[in-house]
């Protein structure tokens, strides 16, 4: 453990040295890819020319090492130090433990990427997830001391740029459309995987993946992750791009199998089915992201019948100083009924992206309704810095039902309170790209507590403060 932190640590002071490199050469070459969140994703072949278009950098001789004189077998190395401080006043709106000095997040990954040739791949990652200096019992997303997050092997045939299909077995990430059922949870410490086997099916404008799988579980000792024995998920995600409109359209099908579920209602098992889809785009000035899900399936002896739809719809103005784009989301997510007849109505979120509603995740997207206002700033030409702001309204869907955190852990029950005003949450988010390896972000949240929590228990005003500095080769 100690041996792997202090090699991050290295990259890291190389990664200041990085930072050093004088910005005016060679300008007249192309910048080389930016990172991927999904770095299993990221392709350097370009390195096998020696007459490459792209601008050198200080990692391009492990991003590309030959294992062949053609260069069709190579090995790729790459990494990630993240370093956070989280501070948070009135913990679960007062109901929860306090930590008056804060703590510190630290996750370090290091991946190897092996192609054999064409047709074979072999993609292995670490992760450690370190907690510092907290009061109190580590959520299950901040640590894991030292882990096997990823390692799957790619079997391929046809041209990935044209048509190809791969079979991919093993340990993996997963995440499809706007992350809002199936995400590889960045914004925690610890990201989420799958155990399983995968189908991937590409062409020019169209993808198609078919999935049984897993959830790997987290824990926070030494290797000992492991496949959730109570839980399957199987799918088929397609997404279909539609170049006049700058997006596309996805459409999906995903099982969820739960021997020990657990809402409002009580524990039982759950057999769930979702069947959405998503339209989205981005022509001219105007961004649209439209999705609804329908759910259904049995939960003990009762059937599920729920449902969520989302929009959001925004307006850049880039002839403004500032490049204000402009935004408002909103969604429906069905709550429970009546908890005390066998049907249930909460939607099942299954696994979203850590930081569904803002980084401090202080509400999950089950039983709820929202309006989201949201502008976002660019005061550089090239993007890399974004300042957004943003005032999201919850309110219950059901006074029936309860609140739920993320994921889906019931937080509060419904029959607390009647009121459905859950509260306001005000949220100031700095990113600046420094450079292609260093990524500085700020998160300021203060969230307003409403009748319901107030009235359901300790309704304190709860703030939230939180600077990260990310590191990547």
């Amino acid at each position: 453990m100690r041996a792997f932190r202090t090699c991050a640590l290295g990259l890291l002071g190389a990664g200041l040295a990085v930072a050093a490199t004088t910005p005016g050469q060679a300008q007249h070459l192309l910048a080389p890819p930016a990172y991927r969140m999904e770095r299993a994703q990221e392709d350097y072949r370009y390195l096998a020319s020696d007459t490459t278009t792209v601008r050198p950098d200080l990692f391009d001789p492990v991003k590309f090492i030959p294992l062949s004189r053609s260069k069709r077998s190579y090995l790729s190395l790459g990494g990630e130090v993240r370093v956070q401080y989280v501070r948070v006043r009135h913990n679960d709106w007062g109901a929860g433990p306090e930590d008056r000095n804060g703590y510190l997040l630290e996750r370090y990954m290091l991946h190897t990427d092996w192609h054999a040739g064409p047709h074979v791949r072999v993609f292995g990652q670490l992760k450690s997830g370190l907690v510092h200096g907290k009061s109190f019992e580590p959520e299950l997303t901040e640590k894991d001391q030292l882990d096997l997050h990823q390692a799957f092997l790619d079997l391929r045939v046809g041209d990935p740029a044209a048509h190809s299909l791969t079979v991919r077995l093993g340990r993996q990430e997963m995440a499809y459309g706007s992350s809002r059922l199936i995400s590889w949870r960045e914004a925690p410490n610890v990201r989420q995987t799958f155990d399983g086997g995968r189908l991937l099916w590409r062409t020019p404008g169209l993808a198609l993946d078919g999935f049984l799988t897993r959830p790997a579980t987290t824990e926070p000792g030494v290797f000992d992750d492991k496949p959730n024995p109570n839980v399957w998920f199987w799918g088929l995600y397609g997404v279909k791009t539609i170049k006049p409109l700058a997006g596309g359209l996805d459409l999906y099908y995903l099982g969820f199998d739960n021997k020990l579920a657990r809402y409002q209602q009580g524990r039982a098992p759950e057999r769930r089915h979702s069947v959405g889809g998503r339209w989205w785009g981005s022509p001219g000035n105007w961004r649209y992201n439209i999705e609804a899900v329908y759910q259904f399936g049995q939960f003990g002896r009762g059937q599920i019948q729920a449902w969520t739809a989302s929009g959001e719809f925004g307006y850049l103005f880039k002839d403004l100083p500032l490049r204000p784009l402009l935004q408002l989301r909103t969604e429906h997510i069905s709550g429970d009924r009546n908890p005390d007849q066998p049907d249930l109505q909460t939607f099942n979120p299954l696994f979203p992206k850590g930081a569904y509603f803002g980084q401090a995740a202080l509400i999950g997207p089950a039983n709820l309704r929202d309006v989201h206002p949201v502008l976002t700033l660019y005061p550089t030409s090239d993007d890399r810095v974004a300042i957004s702001l943003d005032w999201d309204f919850f309110w219950r869907a059901r006074r029936t039902d309860g609140l739920y955190s993320v994921p889906y852990v019931l937080s509060r029950p419904g029959s607390a309170s009647q009121a459905r005003y859950i509260g306001d949450q005000l949220t100031a988010e700095l990113d600046w790209q420094v450079q292609r390896h260093w990524e500085l972000e700020l998160f300021l949240t203060y969230f307003r507590a409403g009748a319901f929590l107030r009235e359901s228990g300790p309704g304190l005003n709860q703030t939230y403060v939180s600077p990260r500095v990310t590191f990547r080769f």
